[in-house]
């Protein structure tokens, strides 16, 4: 009988007649659970004890050894099998015929034809062997018989006992006996222990080559992760592909697809290997399946590589080391090395390690540059890194807009332009800038007509998010736009300028771009650059506008470069850095230099120099100049001058007011006073008589004031 519980409650309202009311409450113990039968627990137990982590690991480790016998057995009778036909000859004859290798394919026939004929006359001598055998254990036999007489004899002699001439060969029967007992006691044991020993060489074999299935394997070799690459994994995971064409002759290559593969060579930290495709399969279905392929090979996607060399219908492979690639490469070394200093002509500029881990320079010398990949992977700080090895030779003029502004703080004091910010008076000031740099240009190119073979130092026009410029709606007082991608637009045609024209003068265009579209950036002006790099990307059409089709074509891919995860890792495609033979674009993880580092560099650079003055607004208006004086102050003391020498004459005089000048400016300063360029012996000339009258009339009109 259940026991009851008693509670007391304690009414808190007061009633009428008393002042607390107690009631007692009876709350009957809950009954106690049904008792789980037998058979249910039990099972529950066995359920328990099978499915425990324990009982897998053995059950596995005892079927693992058990087929590792089976395996063995199957290799070791495949060897047997191959040492005495010519299996392994119709193999690789095959093999090769499916390569279309027909040199290859005749040269293992004959070697096949070769090892019958051998075979047969071993088997034919086989039938010989037993009558010359016999004789020769019958000749064998009487000469031994014989000898063992002739020493009893000479025993006999030196003893002068007749006895001793049957001692030797009784010593000789004693012993066969001895050795008929030892085999009798022997034999037993060994026919018990034999088969024993038999299946641990059979084991032995079978695991060393991991005969088991994987099922039956240990996690980590399940697992696969960080597996060294062979040639059976390799071939494995190309038969695994996904290609039917790729598939069927793997299967009908004797050798398994083993003739498919080169070498395969450490590569830094990862390795290499070169494919060649069978006929009927082309590189670029290897390609598209690139995500497959590494699964296939147990790494990650960001973890193989694929490239197209020269050869024919060959693909090479580079596939990292589990895991490599997320380590951090070391830091620049101009930040290790304060002594360094810069060459623009003939020096490489330190920007990071290819795949392999060895060091990738860039040549600068007359190339533009381009860098493009989405927000935040590192574009700005790869693009800096290039301008700081660039400014550590001191004759190197570096022009600057920042148009998002706070990453090129450091170049106050070494750049002599420096805009920073992203508004439209930025890019109205960046466009200046870059127009300016025109003028320079042209006026070296003006001054090594007249001098041939003068150099130039360097000047760097850098333009650091430059499709905020290329997307800039604003128009001047003209009506013509500063941003666009058309003929009209004053920031691209002065960047085309410089493309067309700068590197013969050592002016240079860099740029830095985010997200390329045809609109912010043209397609004259990507094509322009000589240096194309770019970090990851969201689709192959953007890694086509930033590289281009060549390239993409060969392998590059930044739009399989991991946002967020690979940062700072470039495909470049250029001619100033070592790109492998026969690939089109290289891989790159650049150092990082971050802000403090920039800084101390900056300063290195800075005390190479002089002192640099930065402008920090670069705006329309030119210096106020008089025209006319000027016209007249070019002349000097020459009657007259070609049109053309008094233009050279006034943009050295004055590259702000009259470096864009042309025929018609000139022609119509002086029309406006009533005179005129006229033509001298041909050709049209500035007299000086016609400039004293210009400057006569326009002191009588009053526009003017007379010059001293």
């Amino acid at each position: 009988m259940s026991e009851n519980v008693v509670h007391l409650h304690k009414s808190t309202e007061p009633a009428p007649e008393l002042a607390t009311v107690t009631t007692l409450t009876v709350v009957p113990e809950p009954a106690p659970a049904a008792p789980v039968p037998l058979w249910v627990r039990s099972g529950r137990a066995i359920c328990t004890a099978v499915t425990h982590e324990t009982t897998k690991t053995t059950a596995r480790a005892v079927a693992r050894h058990t087929l590792y016998v089976a395996g063995g057995a199957r290799i070791a009778a495949k060897r047997t099998w191959d040492g005495r036909t010519a299996s392994r000859y119709e193999r690789m004859f095959r093999a090769a015929e499916a390569a279309g290798n027909h040199e290859v394919a005749a040269e293992w026939e004959e070697r096949g034809q070769h090892f019958r004929e051998a075979r047969h006359r071993r088997r034919m001598d086989l039938l010989h062997s037993p009558v010359d055998a016999a004789k020769g254990v019958a000749v064998g036999a009487g000469m031994g018989v014989g000898s063992l007489v002739a020493l009893g004899i000479v025993m006999a002699i030196a003893t002068k006992d007749v006895t001793q001439v049957v001692t030797p060969l009784m010593a000789t029967i004693e012993f066969i006996n001895l050795l008929v007992t030892i085999a009798q006691v022997v034999w037993g044991p060994a026919l018990a222990i034999g088969p024993f020993l038999a299946l641990l060489a059979l084991w032995a074999v079978g695991s060393k080559q991991q005969a088991a299935p994987a099922w039956a394997l240990p996690a980590s070799v399940r697992s696969g992760e960080g597996e060294p690459i062979t040639p059976s994994i390799v071939v494995k995971a190309l038969r695994d592909l996904g290609v039917p064409a790729l598939r069927n002759a793997i299967k009908e290559m004797g050798d398994a697809g083993a003739s498919m593969l080169g070498p395969i060579r450490i590569a830094g930290c990862g390795v290499e290997v070169d494919v060649t495709l069978p006929s009927g399969v082309s590189t670029i279905e290897v390609q598209n399946r690139r995500r497959k392929l590494a699964e296939n090979l147990t790494r990650h996607e960001h973890e193989v590589f694929i490239t197209i060399p020269q050869a024919a219908r060959t693909v090479r492979l580079w596939v990292a080391d589990s895991g490599a690639l997320d380590e951090p490469i070391g830091p620049s070394p101009l930040v290790t090395d304060e002594t360094m200093t810069a060459d623009y002509k003939k020096g490489r500029a330190p920007w990071g390690q290819d795949l392999r881990g060895d060091a990738a320079a860039l040549s600068l010398y007359q190339r533009h540059l381009l860098i493009t990949g989405l927000s935040n992977q590192g574009k700005t700080a790869s693009l800096r890194s290039l301008a700081l090895w660039a400014v550590l030779d001191k004759t190197v003029e570096v022009r600057l807009a920042d148009l998002k502004g706070g990453d090129w703080v450091m170049m106050d004091g070494l750049a002599t332009v420096l805009i920073q910010g992203p508004t439209d008076d930025h890019v109205i000031e960046a466009t200046h800038m870059v127009e300016d740099v025109v003028v320079e240009m042209n006026r070296r190119i003006e001054a090594r007509q007249l001098a041939p073979g003068m150099e130039f130092p360097a000047l760097i026009c850098i333009v650091d998010e430059a499709q905020v410029a290329f997307m800039c709606p604003v128009k001047d007082d003209q009506g013509q736009p500063y941003g666009g991608s058309k003929a009209t637009s004053r920031y691209f045609m002065a960047v085309r300028k410089i493309h067309n024209q700068g590197r013969a003068v050592n002016v240079l265009m860099w740029q830095g771009t985010q997200d390329p579209t045809d609109q912010n950036l043209p397609k004259l002006v990507r094509e322009g650059a000589h240096t194309r790099a770019s970090l990851a990307l969201g689709t192959e059409s953007q890694a086509r506008m930033a590289l281009g089709d060549k390239a993409v074509d060969g392998g590059a891919a930044p739009n399989l470069l991991r946002p967020g995860l690979d940062q700072g890792t470039l495909v470049i495609a250029s001619s100033g850095i070592d790109i492998p033979k026969g690939q089109s674009s290289i891989t790159v993880r650049t150092h990082y230099i971050n802000d403090d580092e920039a800084t101390a560099i900056a300063d290195r650079a800075k005390a190479l120099r002089d002192g640099v003055t930065t402008l920090h607004v670069v705006g329309p208006d030119r210096e106020e100049r008089d025209p006319l004086a000027d016209i007249l102050d070019v002349l000097g003391d020459a009657p007259r001058l070609f049109t053309q020498d008094v233009l050279k004459r006034l943009s050295l005089l004055s590259e702000d007011a009259y470096g864009t000048w042309t025929f018609s400016d000139l022609k119509g300063a002086m029309e406006e006073y009533g005179e005129e360029p006229r033509k001298s012996n041909g050709r049209m000339a500035v007299h000086r008589d016609h400039v004293v009258r210009a400057i006569a009339n326009r002191d009588d009109t009053g526009s003017a004031s007379a010059p001293e």
